[in-house]
């Protein structure tokens, strides 16, 4: 079953989730293991769905009908803690092949996720065997990884060179063609698909509203709002529809930046009304078109919370992007190994206030040596009290819900043929230059 036709199913899943989970005051003592459950969670299952009938009024000696398991908490009920922790993090590998550090975070830390970045991709070839053995790797894991990478055109492409070229978001926005901008989205989808990834960061919906801006530029598709929505809905539609998440980025707003988070902590001195006037209005419509995963920015609003970066904010996550905005889906982290966060806080510290804030997804794209500080901290303040359990398991919910949704499996892929890929590449391309 394709994304499209879950959509609608998934639209009532995610708004009771904190009704489902009163059903689970049974997991603070559940620490079985996956053995009975791991079969059923490789292949996509069913939509999961509750029984419309109510107890009966009529006839005294009938016994009341009882709702349906809901599978995705019979499967959050078969996880350890250490492998719901496991599922939040979405971590970065040393180079091209699977080493030491990588097959432990994925066999004995059971990350929920992996990132690739240009500096693991040598060629197509070396890049989906290097996707397979993850893949292979998670095989006995409760939950198939996140396989995710950034493609988004242009300058932040990290598809090998046997790919066709895709240009820029703004290159797309000169033309302001809502079409275009879908098959961009269509066609990136394909890239990513067809080399074993199930998950793309992008679409970009900053708006470029800072000619100073190091870091966005060509990335965003201009500078006006309104092409921001219509461009950046459509691509991501777009994704959407070939079967791998999209993931939007950077809430709450990285186009008016002079600093580059890579480096150092932005700050935004915007009061709420101006940002709600600009830079809302994208991840807004993103969030009306059902989004499935936002991605939050390291950048300081003091105007919005004066100590906190918008990622480990809960002013930012909680109260604004989750209450106010109504947003229901997957949150995940920038890369909290960026200097944006070294450089100014504790890395295990950032990684507990960016869960209690409403963060579900710790992005540690550089490290194994951080991706276990990360882990550890989340793990001991669960188990000191500081941090519940039960907040652990609304997070694991909504990406166990996630990769159901989608269909996600370990299931390796062979080298791709890209003749045909390539051939509607450079055609859309030729569209664009006109």
């Amino acid at each position: 079953m394709k994304v499209v036709d879950r959509l609608t199913i998934y639209k009532k899943r995610f708004a009771p989730i904190a009704s489902i989970l009163l059903l689970i005051p049974l997991l603070s003592g559940c620490g079985s293991g996956t053995s009975s459950s791991t079969a059923s969670t490789r292949a996509p299952a069913a939509a999961p769905t509750v029984s419309a009938s109510g107890p009966s009024t009529t006839e005294a000696n009938l016994s009341t009908p009882t709702a349906e398991p809901d599978p995705l908490v019979l499967q959050l009920q078969s996880l350890t803690l250490e492998e719901k922790i496991g599922q939040m993090l979405l971590v970065g590998i040393n180079g091209t092949t699977l080493d030491s550090g990588a097959k432990r975070m994925i066999t004995e830390d059971k990350v929920g996720g992996i990132i690739l970045y240009g500096n693991n991709i040598d060629n197509l070839q070396a890049m989906v065997k290097l996707v397979n053995a993850m893949k292979k790797s998670n095989a006995a894991n409760a939950a198939p990884l996140f396989m995710s990478v950034d493609q988004e055109g242009g300058k932040v492409s990290r598809m090998p060179a046997e790919y066709a070229t895709i240009p820029s978001n703004a290159k797309v926005g000169i033309r302001n063609d809502v079409n275009a901008a879908r098959t961009m989205g269509t066609l990136l989808a394909r890239e990513v698909r067809s080399a074993g990834f199930n998950m793309n960061f992008a679409p970009v919906l900053d708006i470029n509203s800072n000619p100073k801006n190091p870091v966005i530029g060509d990335r965003s598709f201009g500078n006006s709002a309104d092409t921001v929505v219509k461009l950046g809905i459509a691509e991501m539609k777009g994704i959407e529809s070939e079967s791998v998440i999209p993931v939007v980025k950077h809430f709450p707003g990285h186009g008016d930046t002079s600093v580059d988070s890579h480096l150092e902590l932005p700050v935004v001195n915007k009061t709420r009304d101006q940002l709600a006037g600009l830079e809302w209005l994208p991840f807004q419509a993103a969030i009306k078109e059902n989004a499935d995963a936002v991605m939050v920015a390291h950048i300081l609003f003091p105007k919005l919370d004066p100590d906190k970066p918008a990622s480990l904010s809960r002013t930012i996550i909680g109260d604004l992007l989750r209450e106010e905005m109504g947003y229901k889906g997957v949150v995940i982290t920038d890369d909290l190994t960026m200097g944006a966060i070294m450089k100014h806080f504790d890395l295990g510290q950032a990684a507990l206030d960016s869960v209690n804030a409403g963060s579900d997804i710790l992005l540690v794209a550089h490290e194994y040596e951080n991706e276990k500080r990360v882990r550890e901290a989340i793990l001991q303040n669960v188990k000191n009290g500081k941090l519940k359990e039960s907040r652990i398991d609304e997070s694991v919910y909504r990406i166990l819900a996630l990769k159901h949704k989608y269909g996600l499996t370990d299931n390796s892929v062979p080298v791709p043929d890209l003749t045909a890929l390539n051939k509607d590449i450079k055609a859309w391309r030729s569209t664009i230059a006109k």
